[in-house]
């Protein structure tokens, strides 16, 4: 595929739409200047701090204190999050100072913004030494083709010019595999498991046959007329729901306390949450929502289900 990065003069001859064509091009033009001055100022914003945490033998922790306080200042400015600031500082830096070349290419409209951030991203990790190389043979690929399709190119350029292998790499990335909760808002928390991708691919194709499973079943039973009350969650909350099920009343498949006179295998294991909830809500006489203990707040209707099924009270607070 060619494409024409930087466009030609005018619109297609004859073309009713020449006009808007023209003023369109103009205005991708103040863009790329634009995007080009802010990229230079936050790099500069960046270098500036730097040198001002330097100036007295100052390194480490000073240098971070720097960056902080001129992204707080700089986002008063363009009204963002100071932590966003500094992402784009961080970014500008690694873009002028580590990719010269692509910062050039981008600039002479030979290649896009959107390339500059692919090849970054392909770059992660690459050894400093084999960075100028990657810079050159990542440019001609970029210009070959729009940046979602030169992305499989440039990870397996990077991957060729690293000097470690995928394999050993991936060996120590596993060593961080972990599973963490974001409290959202609204009774709602994002259960995030950094696994290897082979495992999430099968996560996900596994729930997503499960719920396949569901729908079917649910098709079935519409067709046999039968007066259950129709499933109507979607494929998304279907998964959501399955994974769920799965992880608080399902076993692993490789159980080691089986067979031992340890208390229980792995299965038996039941998940326990600390709620705390006033009488009035367990009641039905308000709707007020639940707390649990060291998260977040939960709705009624889940706080009077869990209340129960409890067979005893841990303890009873009543307000005099």
């Amino acid at each position: 595929m060619s494409a024409n990065m930087g466009g030609g003069a005018g619109g297609l001859v004859g073309s009713p739409h020449g006009p808007a064509i023209a003023a369109y091009r103009e205005a991708l033009a103040l863009v790329h200047h634009a995007d080009i001055a802010s990229v230079r100022a936050l790099a500069e914003l960046g270098r500036s701090a730097l040198r001002e945490a330097r100036r007295d033998g100052v390194r480490g922790m000073a240098s971070d204190m720097e960056l902080r306080s001129v992204a707080a200042e700089a986002a008063g400015l363009a009204r963002r999050s100071d932590r966003r600031l500094q992402a784009d500082i961080d970014h500008a830096l690694t873009i002028v100072d580590d990719y010269p070349a692509v910062f050039a290419a981008w600039e002479q409209r030979r290649i896009t913004r959107d390339h500059v951030d692919v090849v970054v991203k392909a770059a992660t990790g690459l050894p400093g030494e084999v960075r100028g190389e990657f810079e050159t043979a990542a440019i001609a690929i970029c210009e070959r083709d729009i940046a979602t399709r030169v992305t499989p190119a440039l990870r397996a350029l990077a991957e060729r010019l690293h000097e470690r292998t995928f394999t050993d790499r991936h060996r120590e990335a596993a060593a961080g595999r972990c599973v963490r909760v974001l409290h959202g808002v609204d009774g709602m928390s994002d259960v995030i498991a950094t696994v290897p991708t082979v495992i999430a691919v099968g996560i996900l194709d596994r729930l997503t046959q499960m719920g396949q499973s569901v729908k079917d079943a649910r098709a079935e039973g519409a067709a046999a007329g039968t007066d259950e009350p129709s499933d109507t969650r979607t494929m998304d909350q279907l998964r959501a729901d399955i994974l769920g099920d799965l992880v608080l009343s399902g076993a692993p498949v490789v159980d080691p306390t089986h067979g031992t006179d340890r208390a229980g295998g792995l299965g038996a294991i039941r998940a326990r949450v600390q709620v705390a909830v006033t009488a009035e809500t367990l009641m039905g006489s308000d709707e007020h929502p639940a707390e649990t203990v060291s998260a977040g707040l939960i709705d009624s209707d889940t706080a009077r289900q869990l209340a129960g099924q409890v067979s005893e009270w841990d303890r009873l607070f009543i307000d005099p």
